[in-house]
């Protein structure tokens, strides 16, 4: 179902409103394209606006549909970019994310509709198809009831061919106005000239009519392409889903120190802000005022929390774990590294966006061909002498029999297949190019906290005469080390007179006497190594003790990278986390290719470098610093308790708690591939036959609609041949 874009052009109309002045000196602009679907129409676009005067580059996201033009200021006429797009085909608005979504939901819906059609069109044109069928076949049928079962098959399937093709007509329409034929092409032309075949033949009285094989083919060809929509929603929105984290208002205090809400926005650097306990910050900024503890696991991956004091800087989403702080900011909100995060993610979904899949190589090559050998035969046959209606049967048969069905299952009855295979190994897939990049990987690039290791701090080393004490003041303590030192401990009673120091530590009193947990410094204790997360426990004037903490290595993480090795893949680790504590991991699951203290831009330069060289990167990532590096990787995978913006920028999300998840993910992508190629091989071994048997005559309409049929059936079938993988 098409709707019609009633939108006024923006052509002529004053677009400064929504030119965005950058603190450079440069203008940017943002608009929805609409239409824009392919590689193709990606480079087009972006060669084409760029090329225009003054401007500096344009980039398009497929996914989003957001076209970003930047220009000096005054360089550029933003009204110029609108006409280009007009000329080139592309209607389009400024952008408005809720517009993107309201666009997809309504994509959504228009597919689902147009399948019931031709699901119904289907059920019921077997009613009167069947009996003219066993006509043909030796049962007593006259030639007018014949006739009749025609034209009430014509009733149903026309209909709903019509409305329900038009998803594939409208396709067809937008690639031939821009001088390309994609798919969709054949596969229109096939359906209207068998419906005026029909229709013709029925009105003539004559033997044969198709109109249940249109309707037919339409039902198979809109299970692919809703499936695929499916796969491609669940890829889209990560830019938005990181944004979330940014706190829509800021507390920004007047020359007074009053502090008033604001929306976030409108933040501008050198604004104080004041950022209470519990609360993230929610732009970049130093610290001014208070001292307390950071917690960056979102944002650089550091499983420790951070000591925070004047002069320190607080990146945006980074939570505010003690006391009051007050932060002066050193970037508006647009330009904090949130934002930056959001912007390289959007980079690595447009490269991924340049990705060919293997049904668009395919078509590339069928449709010219398929369109050639159909005029070759229509051609042919006047030459030959036969009739304009005959020549033209010969043709539609070429059509019909060669028609693009089984090549567009192909690939979708695979990722069906793959789809409900990886469901039962704990596995969701987002995107069915995914699956296919998915199985080119050769390096695998894991994160270390929340993959690797579970995420969060166990005591690994203290003295159990002094665990029971120092219990009793981290039960009074909100704080990760003092949780996991109470956990340690078990249940028991809290100290007297418990007061926190934010940033340094606790203390109270236990039996009388004064007891100190936290840092070194607090506690007394002049040098300590740091080398490793922990805490110091003073009991009144006795010596201190030490208590170490370590993220918990998961069970089969060694056996994960072996696993990895054995299917021919290089291991790497990326971590914003401390060296000491990435290389204990790195130690312990043999590997000896790791980088620490990285931020969520030195991730993803990693991930580039690595791909540079030719390698196609696997990302295994689960925190906010891992969205850019998982949005650049050629693949990327997050666990299920991964944060929300990971899991949005990943490709699968694995929601077992075991590794294994990982390595038989990539094993049912390859063998996904390979099956993929050999319903590619069968339906050109097929073409190869079939379509010579058509031009020559050999091949009616109706044996070519079986004979097309038969094809989607052999590799559907195929395709269930994965399910195979890994069962015992």
């Amino acid at each position: 179902m098409t709707v019609l874009d009633v939108t006024p052009p923006l052509a002529g109309h004053d677009l400064s409103g929504f030119v965005r002045a950058g603190a450079d000196g440069g203008a940017r602009l943002e608009l929805l394209v609409r239409g824009a679907r392919c590689a193709g129409c990606l480079a087009k676009i972006e060669r084409g606006v760029t090329a225009l005067p003054g401007v500096d580059s344009a980039r398009l996201n497929l996914t989003t549909g957001r076209l970003a033009v930047t220009w000096r200021t005054g360089a550029a006429d933003p009204q110029a970019v609108v006409r280009a797009l007009e000329e080139m085909g592309y209607s389009s608005a400024p952008f408005d994310p809720l517009e993107v979504e309201d666009r997809i939901d309504a994509e959504g819906r228009r597919l689902a509709v147009a399948l019931g059609v031709a699901g119904f069109g289907v059920g019921n044109v077997m009613m009167f198809s069947v009996p003219a069928w066993s006509a043909l076949f030796g049962q007593e049928m006259g030639d007018g009831s014949r006739t009749a079962m025609y034209w009430l098959s014509a009733l149903i399937a026309a209909p709903c061919t019509l409305f329900a093709g038009q998803t594939f007509f409208a396709s067809a329409i937008r690639s031939l106005r821009k001088g390309r034929a994609n798919m969709d092409v054949p596969i229109s032309l096939g359906l209207i000239l068998t419906l005026l075949i029909s229709f013709s033949e029925t009105v003539q009285g004559g033997r044969h009519a198709y109109f249940d094989a249109a309707v037919g083919l339409v039902f198979l060809l809109l299970i692919g392409r809703y499936f695929d929509h499916q796969l491609r929603h669940r890829a889209r929105g990560a830019a938005r889903s990181l944004m979330l984290l940014q706190a829509p208002t800021a507390q920004v205090l007047d020359r007074d120190g009053v502090p008033r809400g604001v929306p976030v926005r409108e933040v501008v650097a050198g604004d104080r802000l004041s950022i209470a306990p519990g609360e993230r910050a929610p732009v970049d900024g130093v610290i001014e005022e208070g001292r307390s503890e950071l917690d960056l696991a979102l944002v650089s991956g550091e499983s420790a929390p951070v000591a925070a004091g004047p002069g320190m800087r607080a990146p945006a989403g980074a939570l505010n774990l003690g006391g009051r702080i007050v932060l002066r900011a050193t970037a508006a909100a647009a330009d904090s590294s949130l934002a930056e995060t959001a912007r390289l993610m959007e980079a690595g979904a447009q490269s991924k966006s340049r990705y060919v899949r293997l049904a668009d190589k395919a078509a590339a090559v069928y449709v010219p061909v398929v369109h050639g050998l159909a005029a070759l035969g229509f051609v042919g046959a006047l030459v030959a002498g036969l009739g304009v209606r005959e020549a033209l049967l010969r043709a539609v048969a070429v059509l019909i029999i060669t028609c693009p069905c089984a090549l567009g299952l192909a690939v979708p009855a695979v990722q069906i297949a793959a789809s409900g295979r990886l469901f039962r190994k704990g596995v969701l897939l987002k995107s069915g190019a995914a699956l296919e990049r998915l199985a080119e990987v050769d390096t695998v690039v894991f994160d270390k906290t929340g993959v690797l290791t579970f995420g969060r701090a166990a005591v690994t080393a203290v003295d159990p005469a002094i665990l029971p004490l120092a219990a009793q003041l981290a039960r009074a303590s909100r704080h990760p080390l003092s949780r996991a030192l109470a956990e340690a401990a078990g249940p028991g009673p809290v100290a007297a007179d418990v007061q926190e120091a934010a940033g340094q530590g606790i203390r109270g009193r236990i039996d009388g006497r004064e007891a100190r947990l936290g840092r070194a410094a607090f506690v007394g204790v002049e040098a300590a190594s740091g080398a490793e997360t922990e805490l110091w426990f003073r009991l009144g004037d006795g010596a201190p003790s030490r208590v170490a903490f370590a993220d918990d290595l998961r069970a089969d993480a060694a056996a994960c990278v072996a696993r990895c090795r054995r299917l021919g893949l290089k291991v790497a680790i990326l971590s914003g986390d401390l060296p000491g504590a990435v290389q204990r991991v790195a130690d312990q699951v043999g590997v000896d290719d790791w980088r620490a203290g990285l931020d969520p831009a030195g991730k993803a330069a990693a991930i580039d470098a690595l791909q540079a060289a030719g390698r196609r990167v696997l990302m295994v990532g689960d925190g906010l610093n891992d969205a850019a590096a998982l949005a650049k990787a050629h693949a990327s995978m997050a666990p299920g308790l991964a944060a929300d913006v990971s899991q949005t920028a990943s490709d699968l999300v694995y929601t077992t708690e075991r590794l294994d998840s990982i390595t038989d993910a990539i094993r049912i992508a390859r063998k996904a591939r390979r099956l993929a190629l050999e319903n590619f091989s069968f339906s050109a071994l097929y073409n190869a036959v079939a379509a010579p048997a058509a031009l020559l005559g050999l091949v009616s309409p109706v044996a070519a609609a079986i004979a097309m049929s038969s094809s989607s059936l052999v590799v559907s079938l195929n395709a269930l041949r994965l399910w195979r993988i890994g069962r015992s």
